[in-house]
């Protein structure tokens, strides 16, 4: 006979299986076997949250229930918020002439970009960045992801992109509340709309504020398709389901590694 210590169940809708197969689950459970799903065992391994596999389990992807500390967690997370947001914004003060001189002989034109992206509960904002492509980008394409080697970015920001500091004035998003300074990146619209049809679960993304980094910017490569964005919301709703202390910790720590090891794009 097999003595196992763990049973997992690789079945997406729980409420299908068969009345013999749970029976023979509980009996597993009473000799003190640990049953746990397969989704949370994926999750406990990579992560992230195998969205395409969780079925109607609305536990498999959002907390059902906070921690008494949650609370607490969010004021702190705010008030950290602000206060390195004020410290980036006296940086931007200090780079913006350096970076408005240096732009004006290679590559003149506005030294600012502002986007429309979608934010916390679907509601849409300004995100600013030091502008990185060359002007009008988009004038013919519309809304698209930014390729590998794209030829649409200027010498300067090239480095501004490698270093991230492209995103340096999303401090002032901060600042405002549009962002925090952890959560999943914001997309624009027609994407977002897009990926909406295509992937379960992406509007459960909007379940907290945007951020300037995060759980899947640290985890994986820059996002440029569709199979991409599947792979980078799992990690976002793993961000939403377990986001406190040691997590936005960890995450600032892997930033400060993407940043130094010029690993942006």
């Amino acid at each position: 006979s097999l003595w196992p210590d763990e049973l997992v169940l690789a079945i997406t809708q729980l409420d299908s299986i068969h009345p013999e197969l749970f029976k023979a689950i509980l009996n597993c459970r009473e000799l003190g076997v640990t049953v746990t799903t397969m989704c949370s065992l994926y999750e406990s391994l990579t992560g992230r949250v195998a969205v395409e596999h969780a079925g109607r389990d609305v536990q498999a992807i959002l907390p059902v229930a906070r921690s008494s500390t949650h609370r607490f967690y969010l004021l702190m997370s705010r008030l950290f918020d602000i206060v390195i947001a004020l410290h980036g914004c006296f940086i931007l003060l200090v780079l913006i002439p350096i970076l408005w001189l240096i732009n004006r002989f290679s590559s003149p034109g506005n030294l600012f970009y502002w986007q429309k992206r979608v934010g916390e509960g679907g509601e849409a904002f300004n995100i600013v960045k030091f502008r990185s492509m060359v002007m009008d980008a988009e004038k013919l394409t519309g809304a698209v992801w930014a390729r590998k080697n794209d030829d649409r970015i200027t010498p300067v920001g090239h480095i501004l992109r490698k270093t991230r500091l492209d995103e340096l004035p999303q401090f002032w998003n901060v600042l405002r509340g549009d962002m925090s300074l952890i959560g999943p990146r914001p997309e624009r619209p027609a994407i977002v709309d897009d990926l909406v049809k295509k992937i379960p679960f992406y509007s459960v993304r909007h379940a907290s504020k945007p951020g300037i980094t995060g759980w899947a910017q640290v985890q994986y490569q820059y996002g440029a398709s569709i199979e991409d964005a599947l792979v980078k919301l799992r990690y976002d709703l793993y961000y939403i389901k377990h986001r406190g202390f040691y997590l936005d910790a960890l995450i600032l720590l892997k930033t400060v590694q993407v940043v130094l090891g010029m690993k942006g794009q």
